[in-house]
């Protein structure tokens, strides 16, 4: 199909917004977060307003980890969604979604644990991972004083969001920990090289640029063997057998879009059960446009009737 008539013109204000200023990937880091916090402000719909508390997660090192608990259920132990944000390990945080927490635990009428992991380039990898790990901990060992089922957890996230929690996967599983139920990835980053047709295809003008997707893994990985670490791209992974059930939710006109196609293959090869569906005339990261294109509540809606499904 082509390109969501409402993005193409959304795309075509960006372009134009963007040549009269420096790129993504030629601001330094703290100009680029203030500037993806503002386009969420202008692109985004707010969230249903629910309970919700803050909460300060230990990581192995001693820092304390900023999360927030939303609380869209009403059962004594609610089953409960592990989120980790995108942003390229660079950008994004706990406001920038807000909106899309409190719309899946509304929805799916659960529990949702956002979590604002390190970032780059002031923490490189593996921190993120490793702080996504120790909240996955925290989260097993202190569910139920939180009313909070243990035996009902999903993990999820958006772009790079969904390569730490499938990465959780990979890690509990090696560990011999339980697996979630359910491993929900929006559009995630699997692939040690972004080489493939639909990065080529996609390179630019379809808002998930090449050069800043590069720029910000720059900030992140140590070196160019970091790339072939499962824990930044789980197609790396020697296998990928004995996993959660996974979703994944990917965009036709992005450029991550055949390696998310690569990872769902991937995972049924192994045995996994998986789902997959591809959005016809979406762009990455259209689950935040919500004030540009309906299909965004569509997204959000189909991905609640799939978590509630898994916690069933």
């Amino acid at each position: 199909m082509p390109l969501h008539p409402d993005l193409e013109a959304f795309l075509e204000l960006v372009n134009d917004a963007n040549a009269d200023g420096p790129a993504l990937h030629e601001m330094t880091p703290a100009q680029a977060r203030a500037a993806y916090d503002r386009s969420t402000l202008a692109l985004d719909e707010p969230g249903p307003d629910l309970p919700w508390e803050a909460l300060a997660l230990p990581a192995r090192d001693g820092h304390a980890l900023p999360a927030r608990l939303y609380r869209g259920g009403t059962e004594p132990r609610s089953p409960v969604l592990l989120f980790f944000h995108g942003g390229g390990y660079v950008l994004g945080g706990l406001d920038s979604h807000d909106s899309l927490c409190r719309d899946l635990a509304a929805r799916a009428a659960c529990a949702v644990l956002a979590v604002d992991y390190r970032r780059a380039p002031e923490h490189r990898f593996p921190t993120a991972f490793e702080d996504a790990e120790d909240a996955a901990a925290w989260l097993r060992g202190h569910a139920g004083s939180l009313g909070l089922d243990p035996a009902r957890i999903a993990v999820g996230g958006d772009s790079v969001g969904g390569t730490l929690a499938t990465a959780l996967t990979l890690a509990a599983r090696d560990a011999g920990l339980p697996q979630p139920v359910l491993q929900l990835l929006l559009y995630p980053c699997t692939s040690a090289r972004q080489d493939t047709p639909s990065h080529k295809r996609l390179a630019s003008g379809f808002l998930l640029e090449e050069r800043n997707l590069q720029w910000m893994f720059g900030q992140y990985l140590r070196d160019d063997a970091d790339r072939l670490d499962w824990r930044f791209a789980p197609l790396q992974a020697a296998t990928l057998q004995d996993l959660a059930p996974a979703h994944l939710a990917l965009a036709e006109f992005d450029p991550l879009l055949d390696e998310g196609l690569a990872y769902a293959e991937a995972l049924r090869a192994a045995g996994v059960r998986v789902t997959a569906k591809v959005y016809a005339g979406m762009v990455h990261d259209f689950a935040r446009l919500g004030n540009v294109v309906e299909e965004a509540a569509t997204l959000r809606a189909e991905l609640a009737a799939v978590l509630a499904q898994a916690f069933r």
